[in-house]
């Protein structure tokens, strides 16, 4: 029999039996896509992880509401509850820090930005102060940064990511044209320099806008909980004394007691890896291996359900043996079900990965894109349960005597 007959015959008969079908490939549904979620999460998270990293450099720190890698949700629960972070915060640790050069702040948040016809979604619009031009870490390309007066007036003024202005103004100058941000219009002033992926994830899809005006139109008090202090030391040297001062400023201002831990979270390049480096393995094995359990004992089911299809056709067995069908036919045509039924239920586990990495890249702070080598794994692994599990069936119904198959009702 031609293999494209045999494969004919599979999807013919789980199609006959489309729910038996369905519930027998859901623990290796499942397997297929807690693994690309997890393998999505983890280059996300390294991506975010560098990203803030590269932010950062060596000679300054970050103060959040919450920590900037969550290890434990009792953590992220209790910092959530935390007082915000306020603009008067920034002018304590001015006011405080002899050791801090400058201090600067940034809030984000997803919108549309549009030109014409043209409307690009789920930009990251940054509302800054003007010293993040000197504190942060974007290069302007063209044009110029936000500056003083414009945030201190409020004025509709932006700079574009270098894929945001490309998109929007491809061969154009985009200097002086305005552009509509969550509807409101903005004159552009500047252009980043294009920074590129990093591990896949493209990090010039933004828009920055003063700080003042990001207020205005998406309100204070509503965005506060996503605020970010940065702080820059007058020399590496000089960090840790910086953060030290930063911290005693902050604890006075904000009222936290002698003897109560800290109500906000100051970061460096260097505690940041550290940090993340200590989880991710961790976080990684474990996963994969809830998957790759998942995925074993979806395995166990579809050799059972194989076993079951063997001993419901087995009249049909023997009569193809009668006729001229050899074991290896028969083996084979088993074997090709196991195996296209696998490779089903994986490419249904990747539609969920892809519709998990969609959800983690709307409502984390992480970016998340299904890289290729990740579906290729998913792939790997159901093709690979099918053909584990799917032999012992197949072997077992290549082994039945004919006359003692077609005996049976």
């Amino acid at each position: 029999m031609k293999k494209i007959e045999t494969v004919k015959i599979g999807f013919a008969s789980l199609w006959s039996h489309k729910l038996r079908s369905f519930l027998t490939l859901l623990g290796l549904i499942i397997g297929v896509a807690t693994l690309i979620t997890v393998i999505t999460i983890v280059e996300g998270a390294n991506a975010y992880v560098q990203n803030k990293v590269i932010a950062l450099g060596t000679d300054s720190f970050q103060v959040t509401k919450t920590p900037p890698v969550v290890t434990d949700l009792d953590e992220l629960f209790d910092a959530l509850r935390y007082k915000d972070l306020t603009m008067e915060d920034i002018d304590a640790i001015k006011r405080g820090c002899p050791d801090c050069l400058d201090v600067g702040a940034e809030v984000a948040t997803t919108g549309h930005v549009k030109y014409g016809s043209q409307s690009l979604t789920d930009i990251a619009i940054r509302g800054v102060t003007a010293n993040m031009g000197e504190i942060g870490s974007t290069e302007i390309a063209q044009g110029r940064y936000i500056l003083p007066w414009e945030e201190q007036h409020a004025v509709n003024a932006c700079v574009l990511g270098a894929e945001v202005a490309d998109k929007l103004f491809p061969g154009i100058d985009p200097l002086g044209k305005t552009v509509k941000i969550s509807q409101l219009p903005y004159v552009v002033v500047g252009v980043a320099e294009k920074i590129g992926s990093i591990l896949g994830q493209e990090q010039d899809n933004f828009v920055i806008i003063p700080i003042t005006q990001y207020f205005k139109v998406f309100g204070y008090h509503n965005t506060l909980p996503n605020l970010t202090i940065t702080a820059r030391a007058i020399s590496p040297e000089r960090l840790q004394a910086a953060q030290d001062q930063a911290r005693l400023v902050l604890r006075t201002h904000r009222h936290v007691a002698y003897q109560e831990k800290d109500n906000f979270y100051i970061t460096t390049a260097e505690t940041l890896m550290s940090l993340w480096n200590d989880i991710n393995s961790a976080f990684f094995i474990a996963f994969i291996l809830i998957a790759s359990l998942a995925s074993i004992v979806g395995g166990i089911v579809i050799m059972n359900i194989m076993l079951v299809t063997v001993a419901e056709r087995t009249r049909e067995i023997g009569l193809r043996k009668s006729i001229g069908a050899r074991r290896h036919d028969i083996q084979e045509q088993f074997f090709l079900e196991a195996l296209t039924l696998c490779l089903m239920g994986g490419l249904i586990g990747i539609g969920i990965g892809f519709a998990g990495a969609f959800l983690i890249n709307r409502y984390t702070p992480f970016p998340a894109v299904v890289q290729p080598k990740a579906v290729l794994v998913g792939l790997l692994v159901s093709m690979s349960i099918g053909l584990v599990f799917g032999i012992y069936p197949a072997r077992r119904a290549a082994m039945l005597d004919p006359v003692e198959a077609l005996r049976r009702e």
